[in-house]
């Protein structure tokens, strides 16, 4: 039966604007998931809009960042979208569907060599990001890791929110990893209410919360930890943070579609795993689940071994106080919105970002 005062869904002027908008799933009565295709499009657009509406850059020019992969596609579409060129120096983990994609939208693109090692795979990017910088000036670095300007896009999907969930305490939950996503939302979350929560997830390995003297084999989750420290990671915005080896996040992605048909990839699998367990300890609030992309690209390392995958019911974080009590498979603990700023070597410290305005 045809629903006469159905709303017609919006014509959009370019495809920016239909991917970025995502679907919002109530998957029990205090867990929503914010599904998106690639959440990096809020980033990429409101980053490249930004800087072109502020004269930084123009029509034409290129523009060149460090990539695994969904931020790539975010940003060869930005740059389709207004005019500019763009080169990505890409991480070893981004396949040959993602890449046949970039090349098609006119991406220069460099891959990194094959490597299991997070720290060798992002440093060599890095190198390579300078190297072309001082090839060619007029190179634009967008510096995702570290130029404020990335948060600002996430405002757009907070209002989004505020409006789909009125009324709702929320909690954040999602993956660390720039930390433009979970800080960009729960900044403009908490303008509105201070008492907006974010709980952060984490590989084990990863500098960003003091894991770096693990070592998981499959710790490339993409979008979940880093082996450099990015200046875009606002450490006292966290409430509470979790960390998870590849074997957790395997059984959470896994499950996710198992109890909820969705096909996504790791780091929502892992933040749904997250969100279940502190959705049950707190049953007053609406914990926003951060789905970042879609599981194709995890098909030969997740979905196909699902067999041999952990049952999400029977994990449990160690629950504890300092960082020195870390210990894998799954730790937990309340970081209380606190600092946290190890010395960097002059050699390590990226470019100081501009002063753009931060919500």
């Amino acid at each position: 039966m045809l629903d006469h005062n159905a709303v017609a869904p919006p014509v959009h002027e370019h495809v920016t604007d239909a991917v970025k908008t995502p679907a919002l799933i109530r998957l029990t009565h205090n867990t929503v998931l914010v599904r998106f295709e690639t959440l990096k499009v809020y980033a990429a657009l409101g980053a490249v809009r930004h800087l072109v509406e502020t004269g930084v850059l123009r029509p034409g020019q290129t523009v060149v960042d460090s990539s695994s992969g969904i931020y790539a596609l975010a940003l060869a579409m930005a740059c389709h979208r207004y005019g500019l060129r763009c080169h990505i120096v890409a991480s070893t983990t981004v396949n040959d569907t993602m890449r046949a994609q970039l090349e098609i939208l006119g991406v220069t693109v460099d891959q990194m060599p094959p490597s299991d090692d997070l720290r060798l795979d992002q440093s060599r990017r890095v190198a390579r990001v300078r190297e072309l910088l001082t090839r060619h000036a007029d190179m634009h670095w967008m510096r995702q890791y570290h130029d404020p300007v990335h948060h600002l896009g996430y405002t757009e999907l907070a209002d989004l929110l505020r409006r789909a969930l009125p009324g709702e305490a929320l909690t954040v939950v999602g993956s660390v990893g720039t930390g433009a996503s979970t800080g960009g939302l729960t900044r403009a979350l908490r303008a509105r209410d201070p008492l907006t929560r974010l709980v952060g997830v984490q590989p084990f390995g990863s500098v960003t919360f003091g894991s770096e003297r693990f070592t998981d084999p499959d710790a490339i989750i993409a979008g979940i930890g880093s082996a450099i420290h990015f200046d875009n990671v606002h450490h006292h915005l966290y409430d509470r943070v979790h960390w998870l080896d590849f074997q957790h996040a395997m059984a959470a992605t896994i499950g996710l579609m198992r109890d909820h048909a969705v096909f996504a990839g790791l780091s929502t699998g892992a933040a749904h795993l997250v969100a279940v367990w502190e959705a049950a300890r707190h049953p007053d609030r609406t914990h926003v689940v951060i789905g970042a992309d879609t599981g194709h690209r995890y098909t030969e390392r997740v979905f196909t071994r699902h067999r041999e995958a952990l049952d999400p019911a029977t994990l449990a974080p160690v629950e504890i106080g300092s960082l020195d009590q870390l210990t894998p498979p799954w730790a937990a603990i309340d970081w209380a919105r606190r600092p946290y700023g190890p010395v960097l070597p002059v050699r390590e410290r990226p470019r100081e970002p501009r002063k753009d305005p931060v919500p």
